[in-house]
């Protein structure tokens, strides 16, 4: 099959994790596991930022991007990871254009974390169901009444949309449109190799009203 092109949005203030963790699920996919070490990845990976240059990741790791958003080739997948630095991407212009410009030519649009609000922002949300981190979820829900937010799921699929909680969450995320799109048995191996737990169901793995003043009503957006 022709390998499947994923594009990962990076800003400064992203969660490392967030953008790490699906990419290394769609870097370590092989098809054959017998030819490991012979095969490509049926995925291209690419980190993709507004400009070219170093990015500073939320710990302060710094990253180079594989293309910009000018340079960026057709992707199949796109994926938003989350982090602090979602509260600036809000209102980038730049960044939300370009989402919006690239939306109607993916096969998957996808999210992890905050990184459903920034799509949220670019008006992509509205009328579908979604999640985010537990502890932005009423901000969420406050900020964009068009979109049905999942308060029990761990990660949502809406069609072509895919929304995750929060962090490591989109690892199980990645997982499942690894099963989508190459099988699930695919899928499971990559889970073996990485020594992580294949994730059975979408069911939110934490009470999201314990343990967090204002995580059941109003505004929280304390959060990643």
């Amino acid at each position: 099959m022709d390998r499947q092109r994923v594009g990962i949005v990076l800003f400064d203030g992203v969660e490392v994790l967030d953008f790490c963790g699906p990419f290394e699920v769609f870097s370590v996919t092989r098809l054959d596991e017998e030819r490991r070490r012979e095969e490509q990845s049926p995925f291209d990976v690419r980190l993709v930022a507004e400009r070219e240059g170093p990015v500073t990741t939320t710990g302060g790791m710094r990253v180079l991007p594989h293309d910009t958003f000018e340079t960026c080739p057709p992707l199949d997948i796109l994926l938003v990871p989350g982090g602090w630095g979602t509260r600036a991407q809000l209102k980038n212009p730049v960044l939300l254009d370009w989402l919006r410009s690239r939306a109607d030519h993916v096969q998957l649009l996808t999210s992890v974390c905050t990184g459903s609000m920034v799509l949220g922002s670019a008006g992509l949300l509205d009328g579908r169901r979604a999640t985010t981190h537990w502890a932005s979820l009423d901000w969420m829900r406050d900020s964009f009444p068009a979109v049905r937010i999942e308060y029990g799921k761990h990660f949502v699929e809406d069609g072509a949309l895919w929304t995750s909680a929060g962090i490591s969450a989109g690892i199980d995320m990645s997982l499942r449109i690894v099963a989508h799109r190459c099988g699930e048995a695919v899928a499971r191996a990559t889970a073996r190799m990485m020594e992580y737990p294949y994730p059975e169901s979408d069911a939110r793995r934490i009470d999201v009203h314990q343990g967090a003043p204002g995580a059941t009503s109003g505004r929280h957006d304390g959060t990643r």
